[in-house]
């Protein structure tokens, strides 16, 4: 006799809208109720092939210069982690490293491991990193990187737009002399948003000068390092710099007070991500805030409709961010 959810709900005690709630994964059903029904519905049955039940939050390496380096991705990852659990599944943390030994067999391991889905934290990710994922068994979504070819959904910041507001925030401030401030490590990140820069720069006329755009590494003492490095060579400094993130900011504005060159009053800086600490330095920095939580949850909500439904048609969602004016930028006379 063929088991159906009104068995399962008279088992249960639950009505069979929740259990069909919580056979399909959906929210308002919580851990416990959702684990009993399960249970139930194996014994009954009901479930022969068990199908996606983790979601696997993939942390993608190559050489740990932005993961490791940034708190930003915290709260991405709670976000990630709080959807799974609405969404009755369990989330299992990921380190995959680019140049391994065994890259080869982890990769393997999580394409035919048809139990989970994949969230792939593409931060590092670059040129063709991801094409062992194309005959993956699994359902697959990036997070904070869209690939150009579209294997794959994924959900990222609109970094070149981002970064294009934040510069002409700058022009409209009446700077024309504004440098940039590169991550060494050039992800698709830094890529767009140095295409903001670019484009904001071209539309209001200004002249890119080589002299005042600074590669910087990505760490908040390593950066300093850099800019130290680069003061005690440049001949003259722009009127504003605008960063790739707010470590590379915070670093170059240390170096800068250390040379006694005072912000704003000299020189006016603007970061990315609006990390906590952007907040408490002196000045404040201004900065490009980045809804990490919200990313991390809608990327889970949607791996779980390409769960139910399927990946044919694949997405891209952008997330737009807000511009956070603080006390490091001078508005010229």
């Amino acid at each position: 006799m063929k088991v159906n959810i009104r068995q399962i709900s008279e088992q249960t005690g639950f009505s069979p809208a929740t259990v069909s709630n919580a056979l399909n994964h959906k929210r308002g059903v919580n851990r416990e109720t959702a684990e009993t029904i399960f249970k139930v519905a194996r014994e009954l049955g009901y479930i022969t092939d068990i199908g996606i039940t983790r979601v696997k939050f993939v942390m993608y390496r190559r050489n740990g210069q932005i993961l490791d380096d940034t708190p930003f991705f915290t709260l991405m990852i709670n976000g990630a982690e709080r959807a799974c659990m609405d969404a009755g599944y369990d989330m299992m943390m990921v380190h995959l490293d680019r140049f391994s030994r065994d890259y080869e067999q982890q990769v393997e391991a999580l394409i035919n491991d048809s139990s989970s889905a994949l969230v792939i934290l593409g931060t590092e990710v670059i040129g063709d990193d991801l094409k062992p994922f194309y005959n993956c068994k699994c359902p697959i979504i990036t997070l904070d990187f869209c690939p150009g070819d579209m294997k794959f959904s994924g959900v990222a910041i609109n970094n070149e737009d981002s970064f294009f507001l934040a510069t002409r925030y700058l022009t409209d401030q009446g700077h024309t002399d504004i440098g940039y401030l590169s991550g060494k490590f050039r992800i698709r990140a830094f890529r767009l948003r140095k295409r903001g820069y670019q484009k904001a720069m071209n539309a209001a006329g200004l002249t890119i000068k080589p002299e005042f755009c600074v590669p910087l590494s990505t760490s908040m003492d390593s950066a300093y390092q850099d800019m130290m490095a680069y003061l005690r060579t440049a001949p003259r400094l722009p009127t504003a710099y605008i960063a790739d993130n707010d470590m590379i900011a915070l670093g170059a504005m240390k170096a800068l007070e250390e040379n006694r060159i005072r912000i704003p009053e000299d020189v006016s800086i603007i970061g990315f991500d609006d990390l906590p600490y952007s907040e408490i330095c002196s000045p404040r920095l201004s900065s490009i805030r980045v809804p990490k939580q919200e990313m991390g949850k809608m990327a889970i909500e949607r791996l779980i409709d390409i769960i139910n439904n399927g990946d044919a048609i694949k997405t891209k969602t952008e997330v737009s961010t807000e511009f956070i004016v603080r006390d490091s930028v001078k508005r010229m006379k």
